[in-house]
């Protein structure tokens, strides 16, 4: 891999050498570097372009890297990742996606990545995505993330974008079985003429079943965000979604909650708050000797942190 390559691998993934455990990491729509485990085994499908991460019952204490990193530009693909967690296990996953283009073609990655997770399994996701190029082409990422979790089993997904991509639909779809809890923590943050759409949609189907989805965003200059969460309750359930927006320059930011409850016993709340930094906020951090746009980028961290 070169230095671009392995410059977008430590703003995706984190990854500034071969990472311990299992990893597939892929460069320009080919494999660049593979390593399995005893417990856990990645192998290439046959039928479409992507791979199967097979975690064995039992398994904890043990990680999984599938970075993505593309430096051609008009590079478009889309890559099929499924992943079967066993019972009881405990396990992180590092996936990520970025994109470096200096050329006039719009670079396009598409992800869809499937999750059976097994009954009391713990699973860590964590996902970033980046964008970084002087050219004229686009960085164009849409991730698709679908979730069937087994009773008694728990997932908490980390998705991150704050730079450089200029179109994105973030799609997710869950279904839950009893005592099933999903978390979802989602941070964007755009700007230029730059899209970012994030649909959720979460089946609550077994009893005692969770899910708390979160979003906090920013949006700046001309950029538009649009969030969507829908949450079905068709059990005895709790269910909760939050959308916390700055909006700056002429951004835009829509959000979309939609709670559907098909049981009496279903709990389900939403929230969403968006607006501009507050002043107060800006003249406490000059009065310490911050410039306007200090105090503002300090607030802005701060929130996304």
């Amino acid at each position: 891999m070169d230095a671009i390559q392995k410059s977008l691998l430590a703003q995706v993934a984190d990854l500034h050498e071969v990472p311990e455990g299992a990893y597939n990491i892929r460069a320009n729509g080919q494999k660049a570097a593979r390593n399995t485990t005893a417990s856990i085994d990645i192998v290439s499908k046959t039928d479409k372009d992507g791979i199967d991460i097979i975690i064995k019952p039992g398994t904890k204490n043990q990680s999984v890297h599938i970075p993505v990193v593309l430096s051609e530009s008009g590079l478009k693909e889309t890559v099929y990742n499924d992943f079967f967690i066993g019972d009881d296990c405990d396990i992180t996953i590092v996936a990520g996606c970025g994109i470096h283009n200096c050329g006039e073609q719009s670079s396009e990655h598409s992800g869809v990545h499937t999750f059976y997770v097994g009954k009391n399994a713990r699973v860590r996701y964590v996902e970033r995505h980046y964008g970084e190029g002087d050219g004229k082409g686009e960085n164009i990422m849409n991730p698709t993330t679908v979730v069937e979790m087994a009773e008694g089993s728990y997932m908490e997904m980390e998705t991150t974008q704050i730079k450089g991509v200029d179109s994105t639909i973030r799609t997710t779809n869950a279904k839950l079985e009893a005592g099933a809890t999903l978390i979802i923590k989602e941070k964007v943050m755009t700007h230029g003429t730059q899209l970012a759409k994030s649909d959720f949609t979460v089946d609550l189907n077994g009893e005692d079943c969770s899910t708390n989805v979160i979003s906090r965003s920013v949006a700046r200059d001309k950029s538009k965000q649009v969030f969507l969460a829908r949450i079905n309750g068709n059990a005895k359930c709790y269910g909760h979604s939050e959308c916390d927006a700055i909006i700056m320059d002429e951004g835009v930011v829509a959000a979309i909650p939609e709670v559907t409850a098909n049981c009496v016993d279903a709990s389900l709340v939403h929230e969403a708050a968006i607006g501009k930094i507050a002043g107060e906020q800006l003249i406490k951090l000059m009065t310490l000797g911050l410039s306007e746009k200090e105090a503002e980028e300090q607030i802005v961290n701060g929130f996304l942190k």
